[in-house]
C-alpha cells in the first residue's frame, strides 16, 4: 500500500511538474506574442505616419508651387507702378489666386508697409513693417515663408507666402498671400491617424508654420529633438516622443520638402496606434485567467485521466478558435485601413465635376497604398501592378469603350515616387478619357514604361483620339499637377497632339543611392 502510494505521490508530482513547466511555458510564449504584438502595432504606425507624412509633403508643396505662381501674377498684373489710381482691370488681383484652396486672401503693400490692394474685404489700414514676411524682403530676400502667425484683422491662425516687388531697381513693396491653418483640415481627415493626431510643417530654421489641430500659438522648435537629432541624421524618418505642443505621445513621422526649405510631419497618436496591443494584452490576460482555472482543475485532471485528456482537448480547441479570431481580426484591420482613405472623399461638398477629379486622384492614391500593404513591399513597387491598378479603376470608373495596350518593364518603383507616378498616370489618363473620344467613339489607349538607365524611366501614354494642339490648350489644375509631379521627379514631358495625343516624360522612378557617410 504504502509503496502504492509512493507510486501515486511520484506520479502526482510529476504531474504537477509538467503542469508548471506548461504554465511556465505558456507566460514565455505570451511574452513573446505579445512582445511581437507591440513591436508590430509601433511598426504599422510608424508606416501609416510615413505614409501619411508623404501626403502631407505633397500638399504642401503643391500650396508652396501654387502660392508662388500667385505672387508671380500678382507681380505681373501690376505693371511699371504698384501705386494708385490705375485701371481695375490691371489692379484685379482676385485673379490671380482664384484657383488656391482655402481661405486664402492676397495683399499689395508700399515700401512703407501700408496696404494698396487687398482682396479680404475686412482689410483695415494697418502697417506690417514689423511683420518678418515684409521686413525679410525689405532687407533684400525675393520670397518669404512666414512662421505660424495670428491675424491682426480677425484673430485667426494664418501663414503667408510674400515675394519682393522692385521697380526701376529699388524695394516698391511686397505682395502677400495668406492662408487659414485650416487649409490642412481636410489634408488631417484624410490620413486618419486618430482622433489625438495632427498634421504640421515648419521651416528649416524650426519655426512653426501651421499645425492642424491649431496650436496654441507661434511655436520655436529649433531646439525640439526633430532638429537637434533627427533631421542632421536625415532628411526624413519616424521617432516618439512627447508633442512640444501639447504634451501628447505621438509617433512623428517627418519628411524634407525639396526646394522649399520646409519640413512635412504626421503625428499618429500613440494610444491609438497601439490599441490592438491592448486588446491583444486583454486577450493573454484572459488566456492566462483560463490557464489558472486549468491548473485549479489539474488535481482532479491527476486523479482522473479520462477528464485530464477532454479537458486538454477542449484547451486545444480553444487555442485554435483564438488563434483563428486574431487572423481575421488581422485581416479585418487591413481592410478597414484602405477603406479609411477611400471614404474620405464622401465627405467632400465640392461640385460634381471638381468631386470627380478629387476621387481619380485620391483612387490613385489608394491604389499605391492597394500595393504597399497587400503585398508587404514597403520600399518598392512593381511598376506593372501598379500602372495597371491605376489605368484600370480608371477605365472602369468612366466606363469609356476603350482598349489598354499595356508595355511595362519590369522596373522597381520606389514608394517616394509611386504616388507622383500614380497621379501623373491618372491625370494624363484622364484627359484622354474625356476628351480623345467625343460622342462614346471607340478607341486604343496604350501605356508604355521603359527604363533608361541612371534610375530613370521613360512614360508614354498614347491615344487615337481627336488629338489636339498643346499651344492652345487651357492651363488648368490638372496641367499645373502634371506640371509639378514631373518637377517633384526630376523629369521633361512633352505632349504631340498630331494623330490623337502622345504624352512623354522621362523620371526619376527609383530610389537614389544613400549618401556616403563622413568619417570622423
Amino acid at each position: 500500500m504504502l509503496q502504492r502510494l509512493n507510486v501515486h505521490f511520484t506520479l502526482a508530482r510529476a504531474a504537477a511538474t509538467i503542469i508548471v513547466a506548461m504554465f511556465v511555458a505558456l507566460l514565455v510564449l505570451l511574452g513573446l506574442w505579445l512582445y511581437s504584438s507591440y513591436q508590430d502595432a509601433v511598426r504599422r504606425t510608424e508606416e501609416r505616419a510615413a505614409a501619411a507624412s508623404k501626403i502631407v509633403a505633397t500638399n504642401v508643396s503643391w500650396l508652396d508651387s501654387l502660392a508662388r505662381q500667385a505672387l508671380q501674377r500678382i507681380d505681373e498684373t501690376l505693371g511699371d507702378s504698384i501705386a494708385p489710381p490705375a485701371s481695375s482691370t490691371v489692379r484685379n488681383i482676385n485673379e490671380a489666386v482664384f484657383d488656391l484652396p482655402g481661405q486664402v486672401k492676397a495683399y499689395v503693400v508700399d515700401d512703407k508697409g501700408l496696404t494698396l490692394y487687398s482682396t479680404d474685404p475686412m482689410v483695415k489700414p494697418i502697417s506690417i513693417v514689423d511683420r518678418p514676411y515684409f521686413a525679410e524682403l525689405a532687407k533684400g530676400a525675393k520670397q518669404h515663408v512666414s512662421s505660424l502667425l495670428i491675424s491682426r484683422l480677425n484673430g485667426r491662425q494664418i501663414f503667408a507666402f510674400s515675394r519682393r516687388l522692385e521697380r526701376g531697381g529699388r524695394f516698391a513693396g511686397a505682395a502677400v498671400v495668406s492662408f487659414d491653418v485650416d487649409v490642412l483640415a481636410d489634408v488631417w481627415e484624410a490620413v486618419d491617424l486618430g482622433p489625438n493626431s495632427t498634421v504640421s510643417f515648419a521651416r528649416a530654421d524650426g519655426q512653426l508654420v501651421a499645425r492642424y489641430p491649431h496650436a496654441d500659438g507661434p511655436l520655436d522648435m529649433s531646439r525640439y529633438v526633430l532638429f537637434t537629432d533627427y533631421l542632421p541624421k536625415a532628411p526624413s524618418g519616424t521617432y516618439d516622443a512627447i508633442s512640444p505642443v501639447d504634451k501628447a505621445h505621438r509617433i512623428v513621422a517627418y519628411r524634407t520638402i525639396g526646394g522649399t526649405g520646409l519640413i512635412a510631419l504626421a503625428s499618429a497618436d500613440y494610444a491609438f496606434g497601439t490599441q490592438r496591443f491592448r486588446r491583444d494584452v486583454v486577450v493573454a490576460l484572459s488566456v492566462l485567467f483560463l490557464a489558472g482555472a486549468g491548473l485549479l482543475a489539474a488535481g482532479s485532471w491527476i486523479r482522473h485521466l479520462r477528464h485530464r485528456d477532454a479537458a486538454q482537448s477542449q484547451l486545444l480547441r480553444n487555442a485554435l478558435a483564438d488563434n483563428q479570431m486574431l487572423l481575421r481580426e488581422i485581416h479585418h484591420r487591413v481592410k478597414n485601413n484602405l477603406q479609411s482613405v477611400q471614404s474620405v472623399i464622401q465627405l467632400q461638398r465640392l461640385p460634381a465635376e471638381v468631386q470627380k477629379a478629387l476621387a481619380d486622384r485620391i483612387a490613385a492614391m489608394i491604389a499605391v497604398h492597394e500595393q504597399i500593404y497587400r503585398r508587404d513591399q514597403f520600399a518598392r513597387l512593381c511598376a506593372r501592378d501598379l500602372l495597371t491598378t491605376v489605368v484600370d479603376k480608371l477605365v472602369h470608373a468612366y466606363g469609356a469603350p476603350v482598349t489598354v495596350d499595356y508595355d511595362i518593364d519590369d522596373i522597381a518603383v520606389s514608394t517616394d515616387n509611386a504616388t507622383p507616378l500614380a497621379l501623373l498616370t491618372n491625370e494624363v489618363l484622364t484627359n484622354s478619357l474625356k476628351y480623345a473620344f467625343p460622342d462614346g467613339r471607340e478607341g486604343r489607349i496604350g501605356i508604355e514604361l521603359k527604363d533608361i538607365g541612371e534610375r530613370r524611366a521613360r512614360l508614354v501614354i498614347r491615344d487615337n483620339g481627336i488629338g489636339f494642339d498643346p499651344e492652345t490648350a487651357p492651363q488648368g489644375m490638372g496641367s499645373r499637377l502634371i506640371k509639378g509631379v514631373v518637377k517633384q521627379m526630376n523629369g521633361t514631358y512633352a505632349f504631340d497632339g498630331a494623330g490623337g495625343t502622345t504624352f512623354t516624360a522621362e523620371l526619376d522612378v527609383t530610389e537614389a543611392p544613400a549618401p556616403a557617410r563622413q568619417e570622423a
